[in-house]
C-alpha cells in the first residue's frame, strides 16, 4: 500500500480540483473511536466483499460518510494510550506511545465509490493509502461502518423491488433493532435503501427522516367506552367552526353505517372501548389520523369504528389517513376493507373515501410480499420491522481489508478457495453501460493503463477463470471511485436525501434479470487484459511450488 499523500496528487487522480470544505463532525455513534480495532492490529488496501448477500446479485454501497467522519476526527486521547499501555505487555516501549500520541490522518487517503451506489463482488467499495501502521488501526472500524451499513441498505432495496414503486414503506424496526445502535444506524440505511419514513423518533431527529407511526394494541384496550373521554369539542380543519360532541357526531355516523342497506349485516354491535379509543386519538391528531382496527375484529368492529370517526372527522374538513393491519390474512382483509370503504364512498357521497389508506405490519419479509403480489390485495402501505433491521435472511456482509500494495510493490494474498483471492496492486474501476442504458459489467484496471472509451472495443475477463472472458463496446464509461480524503476532503458529503436519491436511480438503471429475487443472473465482473496477466503472474510467483517423492 502506497505512503504517497498530498492533497494535489489526489485530486489529479479523480480529475478535480481540491476543494477544501467545512469542518466534518464526528461519527453518529461515540463509541466509534481509535480503540475500536483489533488487539492484534497494534502488534502487528483494497475495502471490499466476497459475495452479495441474501441470494441476490446486487449490493448497496452504504457508510462512507461515517468513516470520513471517523478519520477526520481519528485522534487517541491520553484515556486511550493509557488503556492500551496498560493493555500491552511491559516490554512495550515509550516511544510507542509518544508515537501514538502524534497519530493521525494526515498523510491518508482515502478512495471510495459514492455512496449509494450499486456495487458487486471484488470490486474495491474503498482504496486506502497512506502508512502502513496507521492504515491497519482504520481497517476494523471501517469494516464495521460498512459492513451492517451496506447490508441493511441492500436488505431495504431489495423489499423495496419486491413492493414496487408505488407502495409507500415504513420502517418500523426499533424494538426489535440489536440494541440502540443498532436501531438508528437501521433507519438511517434503510431509508437510504428506498423506505420512506420510519417509526425511530430518535433517527427522525438525528438524520431528516421522515417519522410515521400508530397507536398501539394497548391504547385501544386502555379504554372501557366513551363516556371516558371529557374533552369532546374539536374544531373544523379551517377553524371557522368547532363540534362541541365529537363523540356524539361519531355515534351518529356509526348508528348511520350500521342501517345502511348495503353494510347491512355485516356487523352488529361494535367493540366500545375500541370506538373510543379511536375517538380519543382522532380528537388528538384530526390530521393524522391512523387506526389499527386488529384489537377485537377487523370486519365486525375496527372498520366500521374507523369508518365512524373517519366520517365525522370529514364533517370538520379532516381527512383520514387509513388504517392498519397488524394480524391475520392479510390479502384476504385488505380487499375486504377496500370493499367497506368502497360501499362507504357510495352510499354517502364521500368522495375519494375509496381510496382511504391501507397499512400492513405483523413481521413481513420479502416473501411474504411477493406472496401478497401473487395472492392479489389492496395494502397502499408496508410496515416492516424485525425482518428488515435484524437481516434475519443473511446476518453478515463479509466485507473484508486486504493489503494490495507496499512500498510500490504490489500484493497477493492467496487461498485454496479461489474465492478468497485477492486482486492485487493499485486499480481503477469502471463501469461499463451498453446500448440500452444498462451496465454490462464492472471492470478493473492497472493504475496507469488508459481508461476504456466509449465505442472502443475492450477485452474483459474473469479475474481467475481463464475460459470465461468477452469483448465489450461501451456506449458509455463511467470510473467508480473519488477521492474523498487526501488530508482535507476533496468531495463534500452529500446529504442523506441526495444519497437515497442516487440509490434509487442506480437501481432503476439495473437490467431487471440482475433485480429479481429468485435466480437472478450474475453480473459481471472483470478485469483487463493486463491485470489479468499480471494476477497469474504474481500468483505464480508468490505460490510454493509443491515437490514429489
Amino acid at each position: 500500500m502506497d505512503a504517497k499523500g498530498n492533497g494535489e496528487m489526489a485530486a489529479a487522480a479523480t480529475g478535480e480540483r481540491a476543494i477544501p470544505v467545512r469542518a466534518i463532525a464526528g461519527p453518529t455513534n461515540p463509541m466509534v473511536t481509535p480503540l475500536l480495532t483489533d488487539l492484534y492490529q497494534f502488534t502487528m488496501f483494497d475495502l471490499y466483499f466476497r459475495k452479495n448477500p441474501f441470494g441476490g446479485e446486487y449490493t448497496v454501497f452504504a457508510g462512507l460518510e461515517e468513516c470520513i467522519k471517523f478519520i477526520a476526527n481519528f485522534k487517541l486521547t491520553e484515556d486511550e494510550i493509557s488503556f492500551i499501555r496498560d493493555s500491552l505487555p511491559s516490554s512495550c516501549e515509550d516511544g510507542f506511545f509518544d508515537y501514538l500520541r502524534g497519530i493521525d490522518c494526515s498523510d491518508v487517503e482515502v478512495y471510495a465509490i459514492s455512496e449509494g451506489s450499486v456495487v458487486f463482488p471484488k470490486v474495491p467499495l474503498l482504496r486506502v493509502e497512506g502508512p502502513i501502521a496507521v492504515v491497519q488501526l482504520l481497517e476494523t472500524p471501517f469494516l464495521t461502518l460498512i459492513n451492517y451499513a451496506s447490508l441493511v441498505a441492500t436488505n431495504a432495496a431489495r423489499h423495496r423491488f419486491v413492493a414496487g414503486k408505488s407502495k409507500m414503506l415504513l420502517e418500523f424496526g426499533l424494538r426489535r433493532a440489536q440494541g440502540p445502535d443498532g436501531g438508528i444506524g437501521a433507519s438511517k440505511y434503510c431509508y437510504m435503501g428506498g423506505f420512506d419514513a420510519t417509526s425511530n423518533v430518535a433517527a427522525g431527529r438525528l438524520f431528516g427522516i421522515p417519522l410515521r407511526g400508530t397507536h398501539s394494541h394497548a391504547f385501544v384496550s386502555s379504554f372501557m367506552s366513551p363516556d371516558e373521554i371529557v374533552e369532546k369539542s374539536l374544531q373544523s380543519s379551517d377553524g371557522s367552526h368547532t363540534c362541541e360532541d365529537f363523540v356524539s357526531l361519531v355515534q351518529t355516523w356509526l348508528n348511520k353505517i350500521q342501517w345502511s342497506p348495503s353494510l347491512r349485516g355485516i356487523f352488529g354491535e361494535t367493540n366500545q372501548s375500541e370506538l373510543a379509543a379511536f375517538t380519543s386519538y382522532a380528537l388528538a391528531f384530526p390530521s393524522n389520523f391512523l387506526a389499527l382496527v386488529d384489537t377485537y375484529d377487523v370486519v365486525r368492529s375496527g372498520i366500521p369504528n374507523f369508518c365512524a370517526v373517519a366520517l365525522a372527522l370529514n364533517d370538520l374538513g379532516y381527512k383520514a389517513v387509513g388504517i392498519r393491519l397488524d394480524s391475520g390474512d392479510l390479502a384476504y382483509l385488505s380487499c375486504e376493507v377496500r370493499k367497506f370503504f368502497c360501499t362507504v364512498a357510495k352510499d354517502f357521497g364521500v368522495p375519494g373515501f375509496e381510496k382511504t389508506g391501507i397499512t400492513a405490519s405483523n413481521d413481513l419479509n420479502e416473501e411474504t410480499l411477493d406472496a401478497l403480489n401473487k395472492q392479489g390485495h389492496e395494502v397502499d402501505a408496508y410496515g416492516i420491522g424485525t425482518n428488515l433491521v435484524t437481516c434475519f435472511a443473511q446476518p453478515a456482509l463479509g466485507c473484508v481489508f486486504k493489503l494490495v500494495e507496499i512500498n510500490n510493490q504490489p500484493r497477493i494474498k492467496l487461498s485454496e478457495d479461489v474465492s478468497k483471492v485477492s486482486i492485487p496492486c493499485k486499480k481503477r474501476s469502471y463501469r461499463l453501460y451498453g446500448r440500452e442504458g444498462y451496465p454490462l459489467v464492472d471492470i478493473m484496471t492497472g493504475e496507469n493503463e488508459p481508461s476504456p472509451k466509449v465505442g472502443e472495443r475492450i477485452l474483459c475477463r474473469h479475474p481467475f477463470n481463464e475460459s470465461k472472458r468477452a469483448y465489450v463496446v461501451p456506449q458509455q464509461v463511467e470510473e467508480l471511485m473519488k477521492c474523498y480524503w487526501p488530508g482535507k476532503p476533496t468531495v463534500e458529503l452529500p446529504a442523506l436525501k441526495d444519497i437515497r436519491d442516487r440509490c434509487i436511480k442506480q437501481l432503476e438503471k439495473m437490467r431487471p434479470d440482475h433485480m429479481r429475487r429468485l435466480n437472478p443472473t450474475p453480473y459481471k465482473v472483470s478485469v483487463s487484459a493486463k491485470l489479468y496477466d499480471f494476477i497469474h503472474f504474481l500468483w505464480l510467483n508468490e505460490a510454493p511450488v509443491g515437490e514429489l517423492q
